[in-house]
């Protein structure tokens, strides 16, 4: 028997580091070759790290949260042969054993243990589990019984979220993945059995409090929302806007809808009406390097669309919106819509942007105070539409309106310019015949 040494991959585009933002596996367990090891994040594209070969989990070399340099050792196996250590000179042993990167935690000496009895730090479980069987099948838990204190069930963030939304405690789910990891099929059959604790009558007291540490996606949503707000001095305008003639348009277009086109929302006029805006208004497809003290004012109109997904907040980017008409950015927002909530967006559609719309759909609200996203100077914030009654002068008449809240970097963007962009944007919307003329 011999060990191998696991190091994080290059995983491209110049990346140095990347930051640990979920395990798989644990001390102990067994792992076939290709079995997903690990997930790394960098920038906001997530990457699953494979095991190259079988064996047995010896020392995992990071924790959740912690950021790894690349080629730094992040997981130790027990395999059949002499495996990658023994070929190895005494510097590159000592190397392993080494104090890592300053941004990754010191492994103590009893995290890497000559027997895979001893445990890990990183895995912390108080007692060996079973090892996972060479099929791949997972040890399960008792229908319904919690698992031991202080051990936390492995589950994705989409899991976890629909978990959050269902009102299940993970704690009480059997897994039927590798190392006892909770898949949605999981999920689905805990919820087909039913409750399996008696509830109690009246109301109980909660003192629990759960502390979730702050990693991944939300780590960086969190990260960037604190810098655009102390950097930028927001100034946020709010705008009503009449979308019935818009709405007929809309319906007319899609039931004349061609195989080759996709079904038109909202959202591509309004992509086209920025479009003809900032072609009044070129200052406001712009980023402001403010470090620098430059202006960055772009010719193309690369528009980002803040998407929710299971695992937070994404903007994915339509590129060179000025260049296609409304059923191609249609098309594309839709393209890359999925491809955000699937988690498969590359580096570059997530990137790029020079100015951003967000929505919140049916639940937008009357108004909200759009933050922008940093670098950009500018982002547009759509409200959700309802009929409102409307005075013509002589009667009051069912229209449906919408507000539009949009914000701008006051450094850059006076208050009128500003009014300027909204007032033309609502002139397009509001006449949108004018959208299809140059």
């Amino acid at each position: 028997m011999g060990e191998h040494v696991i190091k994080l991959p290059d995983v491209g585009e110049g990346v140095a580091e990347a930051e640990l933002v979920e395990w798989h596996v644990k001390v102990g367990d067994l792992v076939r070759e290709d079995m997903v090891l690990a997930a790394v994040m960098t920038d906001k594209a997530t990457v699953e790290i494979p095991s190259p070969v079988d064996g047995e989990i010896l020392w995992l070399g990071a924790e959740i949260g912690d950021t790894v340099a690349i080629g730094s050792p992040i997981v130790r196996l027990k395999v059949a042969g002499e495996g990658n250590m023994k070929p190895q000179s005494d510097a590159a042993e000592e190397a392993i054993k080494a104090e890592p990167p300053a941004k990754l935690p010191t492994p103590k000496p009893e995290a890497a243990p000559a027997s895979p009895k001893a445990q890990s730090k990183v895995a912390a479980p108080k007692a060996k589990p079973a090892p996972v069987p060479a099929n791949g099948a997972a040890r399960a838990l008792v229908s319904g019984a919690p698992r031991p204190e202080g051990e936390k069930p492995l589950a994705s963030p989409a899991v976890r979220l629909r978990a959050r939304e269902a009102g299940i405690d993970l704690r009480q789910v059997a897994g039927s993945g590798p190392a006892g990891r909770i898949g949605h099929e999981d999920i689905e059959a805990f919820l087909a059995r039913g409750p399996q604790v008696a509830k109690t009558s009246g109301l109980a007291r909660k003192d629990n409090v759960e502390d979730i540490k702050v990693i991944g996606l939300r780590r960086k949503i969190a990260e960037k929302m604190a810098l655009a707000k102390s950097r930028i001095p927001h100034i946020t305008y709010v705008e009503e806007i009449d979308v019935t003639s818009l709405e007929e348009l809309r319906a007319t277009l899609n039931k004349k809808k061609r195989q080759d086109r996709p079904k038109l929302t909202l959202l591509p006029f309004l992509m086209r009406a920025m479009v003809k805006a900032i072609a009044d208004q070129p200052s406001i497809n712009a980023i402001f390097d403010d470090e620098a003290g430059i202006i960055h004012q772009h010719g193309g109109v690369h528009i980002g669309i803040a998407a929710q997904t299971p695992s937070g907040l994404v903007v994915p980017v339509v590129k060179h919106a000025e260049a296609r008409d409304l059923w191609e950015c249609g098309a594309e927002v839709n393209r890359l819509a999925e491809a955000a909530k699937s988690g498969t967006a590359s580096r570059d559609e997530l990137s790029g942007s020079t100015i951003t719309i967000t929505s919140l759909g049916a639940m937008g609200g009357v108004a909200t105070t759009p933050v922008i996203n940093y670098p950009e100077v500018a982002i547009v914030g759509v409200n959700k539409m309802m009929v409102r009654p409307v005075w013509d002068g002589t009667q009051f008449i069912p229209r449906k309106m919408m507000n539009l809240s949009s914000s701008f970097d006051h450094r850059v963007i006076d208050g009128w310019d500003a009014a300027v962009f909204v007032q033309r944007i609502k002139a397009l919307l509001e006449t949108p015949a004018l959208i299809f003329v140059d």
